[in-house]
Parts: structure tokens; C-alpha cells; sequence
């Protein structure tokens, strides 16, 4: 008999977690498998990448009441009598104005004020999977049923004070934990030492063959520029160390290198970047592309793949450009050893401005170590998909 999986996210966006779960839905065995997907946003880039046999759920009826602006969203209470989801939206609305927010933060204030006008997941699962921290871990914790759950921490997870009291309650929820690197495992325990012997480590799954074919398929640059490309992914928030990249580009410029920087990613900082670029006169050479459900041919591309992250799960943007032999500039984030050798397949560099400078400098000028690291790309290991023989033995 075909055992029932559910799978929640927050979205199918274009970032490291949503990638590795599209893939890991992509190499599943349907003949075993009912699969449900849930989200609390629609309507991203990646959904089209969803496999056929997956059933996307409806979304919630307080996602689809948040889409409502103000004024409809009281209209809509007043008529249906029903002002419990429009007292929970001002009280999360207020409650994120009140106190200076990060993620977690914010996701621990969404769930105390709006849990209880969220409805329950109405089918019972054999397993259901929490693929994120925050708002999906809270979800299936409180609002699925199913005889076992499992919660992925797919980035360097600290919490304390409030916010770990609060959380430790959903994760006591949990049969297992699975965090996407040995370091994020670490991490992780430093907050929660009890959960020490129900965590596991997956890594998050990329498959090089689908990778290298899709590289191989849709739009790429289109500028025509024949300098060095460099390539960025992420989203435009302060964990990918944008305050770098910009620095860095304004001192690659002011070198009189030929060169552009492109950026492929969307987020908060998009109009603090965009402020930057103007007041530097970096219009030309720190080029935001938005997103693109397939990034693989811009990776492919490029001259230099650059990461100026403050800190990572894993980092799934690197080892795609690994995989398509595309050299590779990383600061020292947490995680970055689980797939880095420093001088073999990339450059591993200090978190700040000069060093980053320095890592580029040294691909673009050191012609005998670009080729080197690039025989080494092509010479190593590609993807990890025996991971997904790690994932059917967790779900037994």
C-alpha cells in the first residue's frame, strides 16, 4: 500500500531549500509514494518544476484573506460576521511594527497571532514533513495529523530566549529532525542539546544531469558584454552579505577591471541596493537580474561564481556552480567546508571587503590557478542524489 506524504514550505521561490525540494520530489518513486504539497504562498517561480504526481493543496483561507488589502479585508469581515482573521492580521501587522523583527521573530509573532484562525490540515498522513524552520514547522506540529513527523533545519538555526522556549514545544512534536549539513547539525544542537539523538543530517539533494540539461535550455545574459562575468545568487537580505558584493564592486571598478557583476535573486534590500549602485555610479557594472526559474544558464555563463554569505545551511548555489565547472569565491560561512577545499575547487576568503576583492583578483589574474580549479570542477564528484537512498530510509 502507497504510503500518504505531505510536504510543507513557505513557498517554491527560487532559493537553496525550495530548489532541493523541488529535486527531491523530482526523483521520488510515485509507485510508492501519495504525495501533497502545501504552501502559504502561490503563485512562484519554481511550482512549474513540481512533478505531475505531486497534488498541490488549496491554499489557506487566511492566505487567501491576507491578499486582500486593508479596506477589502474589513469589508469581507463585515459582511461574513466573522472578524477573528482581520483582529489576527492587525495584531500580527502591529506586533511586527512594535518590535524590531527578524525571521524568527517575525515567524514566532505570525503563529502566536494568527494560529488559531488557521484551519486544520482535514487528511491524516503516514508521514508529514516540516522541508523548513518557522512558520512550516509550526504548522505540521500544530495543525496535521500523522503517525510520524520530520522537521528540516536547512540554515545555521541559533535561537534564544523566547524565541527557543517558544520553538522547543514544536520540535518535542517531531519523531525526527534532519538538518542539511554536519555544521548546521552543530549549530543547531548548541540551542537544542535534548534533540541530540533524533537528528539526522541529509544534504540537500542536487542531481548534476538535470542541472547540466537545463543549463543548457532558456535565456542567459543578454547584454552581449565580453568582460568578466561574475554571478550572485540569493535573496536580497542581509544573510547573503550584499554590503560585501557592493563594496567589492565598487573596489573592482575603481581598479579599472572590465568586468560586471550580475545578481540573480529578489528580496527586502532591493531598494537599499539599488540606492547604493546609484550613489557609486555602479549602474554598469552591479547588474540586478531578478529571478529566473532557471538560473542555469546564467551559472554556466559566468566567469566567477561569487558567495558573500554571512551564513548558510549548505549552500546550494555554490555546488551548482560547481557542477557546471564555473570557479567559485565563498566567505567562510559555517557550513562551507562541507563542500569546499580552498585553492582545489574554488577560493574560500575571510568576510569582508578586502579579501573578497582578493579571492576575485586572484581568479581573474592568476591564469594557471583559474585553469587548475576549473581541471579539478571537471574532475570531481557531481551531485549527491544517493541522498535520496538517506531519505527513503528515514521514511522507512
Amino acid at each position: 500500500m502507497k504510503k500518504k506524504l505531505l510536504f510543507v514550505i513557505d513557498s517554491l521561490d527560487v532559493a537553496g531549500a525550495e530548489k532541493s525540494l523541488v529535486t527531491l520530489l523530482s526523483l521520488l518513486d510515485y509507485s510508492k509514494y501519495y504525495v501533497d504539497l502545501m504552501l502559504f504562498a502561490h503563485g512562484t517561480t519554481l511550482e512549474n518544476l513540481v512533478p505531475k504526481e505531486v497534488t498541490i493543496l488549496k491554499p489557506l483561507k487566511y492566505t487567501e484573506f491576507t491578499k486582500l488589502n486593508l479596506k477589502e479585508s474589513l469589508l469581507y469581515s463585515l459582511k461574513s460576521g466573522n472578524y477573528k482573521m482581520f483582529y489576527s492580521r492587525i495584531k500580527y501587522s502591529v506586533g511586527i511594527r512594535r518590535k524590531k523583527c527578524g525571521n524568527i521573530k517575525k515567524a514566532r509573532i505570525f503563529w502566536e497571532s494568527v494560529s488559531s484562525v488557521i484551519e486544520n490540515n482535514p487528511k491524516e498522513y503516514d508521514i508529514a514533513i516540516s522541508y523548513a524552520q518557522g512558520i512550516p514547522t509550526f504548522y505540521v506540529a500544530d495543525k496535521v495529523k500523522a503517525k510520524k513527523k520530520f522537521a528540516w533545519v536547512n540554515v545555521s538555526y541559533r535561537l534564544k530566549g523566547k524565541d527557543k522556549e517558544f520553538q522547543k514545544s514544536f520540535y518535542d512534536k517531531y519523531n525526527k529532525i534532519v538538518a542539511v549539513s554536519d555544521s548546521t547539525k552543530e549549530i543547531f544542537l548548541e540551542t537544542f542539546p535534548r534533540y541530540l539523538d533524533k537528528i539526522n543530517v541529509i544534504y540537500d539533494i542536487n542531481d548534476s544531469n538535470f542541472i547540466s540539461e537545463m543549463a543548457e535550455m532558456g535565456a542567459s545574459y543578454k547584454d552581449k558584454f565580453d568582460g568578466i562575468k561574475i554571478l550572485t545568487i540569493g535573496r536580497l537580505n542581509h544573510q547573503k552579505g550584499y554590503d560585501i558584493a557592493l563594496n567589492t564592486c565598487k573596489k573592482l571598478k575603481e581598479e579599472g577591471i572590465n568586468f560586471k557583476w550580475y545578481v540573480l535573486g529578489k528580496g527586502p534590500l532591493r531598494k537599499e541596493i539599488e540606492e547604493f549602485i546609484r550613489q557609486n555610479n555602479l549602474l554598469e557594472h552591479f547588474v540586478l537580474l531578478g529571478v529566473e526559474s532557471n538560473p542555469y544558464p546564467f551559472i554556466k555563463g559566468s566567469d566567477i561564481y561569487v558567495q558573500t554569505s554571512k551564513f548558510e545551511g549548505f549552500g546550494l548555489a555554490i555546488a551548482e556552480a560547481r557542477m557546471l565547472n564555473v570557479p567559485v569565491v565563498t566567505t567562510r560561512f559555517d557550513a562551507v567546508y562541507n563542500q569546499m577545499i580552498d585553492g582545489k575547487n574554488g577560493l574560500i576568503v575571510e568576510m569582508n571587503v578586502e579579501a573578497v576583492y582578493e579571492g576575485i583578483m586572484k581568479l581573474i589574474m592568476d591564469k594557471k590557478l583559474r585553469e587548475n580549479i576549473i581541471k579539478y570542477l571537471n574532475n570531481e564528484k557531481k551531485g549527491n542524489t544517493e541522498e535520496i537512498e538517506k531519505f527513503y530510509k528515514l521514511i522507512g
